[in-house]
């Protein structure tokens, strides 16, 4: 049986940082952005308010800037041989973010079978974010049921990658995680824990597990 592989972004994928943040560095409004992300994990604002106070901040961002960000931000080492490797296998990896899905989308490119993350206007930003289209922890579930349903897989048949709370969920819904470069509050969770900057290091955990 097939396995499906979901990965989170921001602080798995992305080492010490998150989406937003390499966004906002490329229009100089870094310092904004880590206070964002600050509230965010201490629960001060949920999903829709971060939402709307990343794109209030991003008035002037445009594609150039988006594609300038993925293409310089810190990626963990072998992401695209990972994906590889899985796809070798006849398995799937789908990337889950509540980031931006401008941003999280680009990953295709990279072997991703899926990308998924929050819906924002068309760039550049001439509508209000849509709160409906703003993904949270229960949505990482949601998504990643479909996902099962699309591959023909189910949910014994995942592992999760993930390093905050918005992963808790996900961790707790399928059999095997990987925490990756995470707090004491998820490590306690995960089948698996992960410190560094390979993903290959991190999947070779689980690569040959079932």
């Amino acid at each position: 049986m097939a396995r499906l592989h979901l990965f989170d972004l921001d602080g798995t994928l992305l080492h010490g940082t998150s989406a937003p943040r390499e966004i906002s560095r490329q229009l100089g409004l870094e310092a904004e952005a880590v206070a964002l992300d600050l509230a965010a994990s201490a629960g001060r604002i949920q999903p829709p308010q971060y939402a709307h106070q990343v794109h209030a901040l991003w008035g002037s961002l445009t594609e150039e800037h988006v594609v300038a960000a993925f293409e310089g931000a810190p990626w963990l080492a072998r992401i695209r041989e990972v994906w590889a490797e899985i796809g070798s296998r006849g398995e799937y990896c789908a990337v889950v973010s509540l980031s931006p899905s401008f941003f999280v989308e680009k990953l295709t490119g990279w072997g991703a079978h899926a990308a998924y993350g929050s819906r924002f206007p068309a760039l550049p930003f001439s509508e209000p974010v849509d709160p409906a289209g703003v993904l949270n922890a229960a949505a990482k579930v949601m998504i990643a049921d479909r996902l099962c349903e699309q591959f023909g897989v189910k949910r014994d048949d995942c592992v999760a990658y993930g390093d905050s709370l918005s992963d808790k969920d996900l961790f707790g819904a399928v059999p095997v995680s990987v925490a990756v470069n995470a707090d004491h509050h998820l490590a306690s969770l995960a089948t698996h824990s992960y410190t560094g900057k390979d993903l290959w290091d991190a999947y070779e955990l689980v690569r040959h597990s079932r």
